[in-house]
């Protein structure tokens, strides 16, 4: 039987760890109640779980003997970079170790020759494109996060961003990783040439939700700023309008830098919220960008405008940069901005076929009233990645139990016309049990068969993103000195 987390087995085994680790990192180790409890959860905040023991880093070598420790001891642990997983990705556990990334922020070379930079996994997002802007160069991918989350989370759970439809996602724009095993050992994939041939382990790493290791390091590609950006805003009468507007200036063969969705009830709110300039009465917004030459630019815009003219919109160019900037700051703000409208409020994250979004939007619309909750839309359409926002107040019996089963019948819906779970927030614990929806099991069993490969304890990142447990990959609890460190739960709220 598992002993109460007041034993002094239990009480001993923890001081021991904490030993042990500080031993490691003398000034890195949080064990106090009110520190831990800064970690408790990450975005997903409807989920809270105190770590038994978080440690911070600072260099490669530290996270190398904190795994070996680890291994040896067959202690869980849960990777996090700046906590802003909506999927629950970065929940601790109770039996385990939060390893916090945060100190390892340092860029350690920019190689404009080359096209790249090296950074540690602690570097926000923005904060490379920030340093090598002065030259004319930036980062591409840019979650609306990106003035928070870090590199090494990116990579994780291989974020995308506002343009990725041009630009793609973290591993369209990531050429290496030096990557800790469970073991401690260290070892590099790819490099400033990129993947080499064989395996695509870097492929493999890209999007593990820290499943099978720990990024140290990251080498990311860096572009030259486009010399002409001009941006579009189109409204509509109606939504499925909208959306076939998207399907079509895609299959015109257009494609945009960026094609941003926000429905009547978001772009409401977010005018409200910071005053960008949306169209009153629309119920359906797209923001595009177009980028490049001049040539290339002048010609995507006039398709643009006549596509959507063809769907019974109307479009508005931005005059200056000013006005540019003021158009994105609202659609950037839009998280922020549901708070006008409810207490409460979970991001999902499903991807679709562009064909479909006519069809996902009005069927969204009817599990809104099915439900009694409201569901604001602002999302990536040019690659199809929904973001519903589903709003509800936790203080009213039973809110969140519809918000939750409302957001599964939303993914549901978007595997039944062909997409998947997940665009670039990851599965975590939010949508591990709906896995079994869009796999078989001989498709969750290979799965499992990776994951051993790289953590045959299944010490990493346990109890995510798989719905099934099995032998390797799902302990169940630690044995530590005649005691068992109780197996976590996950309270909600």
């Amino acid at each position: 039987m598992l002993l109460p987390p007041t034993d002094s087995k239990i009480v001993a085994r923890r001081a021991e760890i904490v030993a042990a680790l500080r031993a490691i990192v003398p000034d890195g180790v949080v064990a106090d109640q009110s520190g831990l409890a800064t970690f408790d959860a990450d975005a997903l905040s409807a989920y809270h779980q105190m770590p038994l023991v978080c440690v911070l880093p600072s260099n490669r070598e530290q996270v190398s003997e904190i795994l070996k420790y680890a291994q040896a001891e067959g202690i869980p642990i849960v990777p996090r970079g700046a906590g802003t997983s909506l999927s629950g990705g970065a929940l601790p556990r109770e039996d385990g170790i939060l390893i916090g990334m945060g100190r390892m922020k340092r860029i350690l070379e920019i190689d404009y020759e080359n096209g790249c930079v090296t950074v540690e996994p602690g570097v926000t997002n923005l904060n490379i494109t920030k340093a090598v802007e002065a030259q004319g160069f930036y980062y591409a991918p840019d979650p609306s996060s990106q003035i928070a989350c870090t590199i090494g989370g990116n990579v994780g759970e291989n974020s995308g961003g506002l343009h990725c439809l041009k630009y793609g996602l973290t591993t369209n724009n990531l050429l290496g990783v030096t990557f800790v095993l469970p073991s401690g050992e260290i070892v590099t994939l790819g490099g400033k040439c990129g993947a080499q041939g064989g395996l695509d382990l870097l492929g493999l790493v890209t999007g593990s939700e820290g499943l099978l290791g720990m990024v140290v390091e990251v080498v990311v590609k860096i572009l030259r700023k486009a010399p002409v950006t001009r941006t579009l805003l189109a409204s509509f009468d109606s939504v499925p309008a909208a959306g076939a507007c998207v399907a079509a200036i895609i299959a015109d063969g257009v494609v945009p830098a960026a094609m941003e969705f926000m429905d009547r009830r978001a772009a409401e709110a977010i005018e409200d919220f910071n005053q960008p300039g949306y169209p009153k009465g629309a119920e359906g917004i797209l923001i595009i960008d177009a980028d490049g030459v001049e040539a290339d630019v002048t010609h995507a815009v006039s398709r643009v405008i006549d596509i959507v003219a063809h769907c019974g919109g109307r479009t508005v160019e931005a005059t200056d940069e000013k006005q540019r900037a003021r158009i994105w700051s609202g659609r950037k703000a839009a998280f922020a901005a549901m708070g006008r409208l409810a207490p409460d409020m979970i991001c999902m994250d499903g991807t679709i076929p562009r064909h479909a979004l006519p069809q996902v939007l009005e069927e969204m619309a009817q599990l809104s009233d099915h439900y009694g909750l409201g569901c604001c839309n602002v999302f990536h359409a040019g690659d199809g990645n929904l973001h519903p926002l589903i709003l509800f107040d936790v203080m009213k019996d039973g809110d969140f139990e519809k918000a939750e089963a409302f957001g599964a019948d939303i993914l549901r819906l978007c595997v039944k016309v062909g997409g998947v779970l997940s665009g670039e927030h990851g599965i975590g614990i939010e949508k591990r049990d709906l896995m079994t929806d869009q796999f078989g099991p001989n498709d969750l069993e290979q799965q499992h068969r990776v994951k051993c490969a790289f953590d045959s304890g299944g010490l990493f990142n346990p109890g995510k993103v798989f719905p099934t447990l099995s032998a390797c990959v799902e302990q169940g609890h630690i044995h530590v000195h005649g005691a068992q460190l109780p197996h976590p739960h996950l309270p909600r709220y």
